[in-house]
């Protein structure tokens, strides 16, 4: 496993990180927590999980697993969305006041002083976004937090961010599927030393064993032709990692994970690289899209 600095933190993260929003805490937290150790001693490092995730059970479930290797692990969580009373939705709070507090409940469910990387759950250019800065900011003189970043696809929200924090990440989809952020916003956080966390890095499951369909403006045919170009190589998985990793922006992959079985899956994957050639063969299917909303 190769590891990777976040921004201009002094984080290192594995290439590939645990998307424990798939973790199935609610009836078996007992098999989660397996499933989460066995990853760390396969050179996973990187945790993500949100306060938002199962009512805060997840978190609940990720703090109990990591606690005996706390030290050795990278832990992010997400701020902004406060679940209703009745627990059937949620409504978008992104706050000063909701950060400082928030904060307290997820160190409070992670059995942590701190959270190693803290994230806002979305956002708009609409937010006020330099109250946002501030309290991340305050978080991490009161060593709460040690790096902060936001979970966005917005390049008008992204922009703002880059100009006016000192944010280390953003968390954006970005995949051979979903090539949308090659247009503006990778190059844009390479060059002020903002690290990229990749989400929906196998693009919904199609690119490795999920059937075809239509997708952000590719058709189903299209859709087939790369995964058949993938599946050629041996190795879908080590595919679609390697071409979100291969720009330089970009820090990790997160891949929600499962079973032990998906794990082993991924984990000997990325121990058998494919060649540049072959990724280049593969940017050639498809041409990338443009963001059509919040530029």
């Amino acid at each position: 496993m190769q590891y990777n600095r976040l921004g201009n933190s002094d984080l290192e993260v594995s290439e590939v990180s645990f998307g424990c929003m798939s973790l199935e805490v609610e009836n078996n937290s007992e098999s989660a927590s397996s499933l989460l150790r066995e990853a760390y001693n396969k050179g996973i490092n990187f945790f993500d999980t949100a306060d938002l995730y199962n009512h805060g059970l997840n978190e609940e479930v990720v703090g109990k697993a990591l606690k005996p290797f706390r030290d050795e692990v990278i832990i992010s969580t997400k701020v902004g969305n406060v679940w209703d009373e009745d627990g059937s939705g949620w409504e978008w709070n992104p706050t000063k006041e909701y950060i400082l507090t928030g904060v307290n409940e997820s160190l409070r469910r992670l059995q942590t002083e701190y959270i190693d990387l803290y994230m806002l759950h979305g956002g708009t250019v609409d937010d006020p976004i330099d109250e946002i800065i501030e309290a991340f900011d305050r978080l991490k003189d009161q060593g709460k937090i040690r790096a902060y970043g936001i979970s966005s696809i917005r390049p008008n929200t992204i922009r703002e961010y880059a100009e006016r924090s000192d944010m280390d990440c953003v968390m954006m989809q970005y995949s051979l599927l979903d090539r949308r952020p090659e247009e503006e916003s990778l190059d844009l956080l390479a060059e002020n030393d903002i690290s990229v966390i990749t989400r929906g890095t196998l693009g919904k499951g199609m690119l490795i064993d999920k059937p075809a369909r239509d997708y952000l403006g590719h058709s189903t045919e299209e859709v087939e032709e790369l995964q058949r170009a993938a599946n050629n190589t041996g190795n879908p998985i080590s595919v679609a990692v390697q071409f979100v990793l291969d720009h330089t922006a970009v820090a990790s992959a997160v891949l929600g994970i499962r079973t032990k079985h998906q794990l082993e899956e991924i984990t000997d994957a990325m121990n058998s690289p494919v060649s540049a050639e072959e990724l280049d063969n593969l940017r050639s299917i498809l041409s990338p899209k443009k963001y059509d909303q919040h530029r």
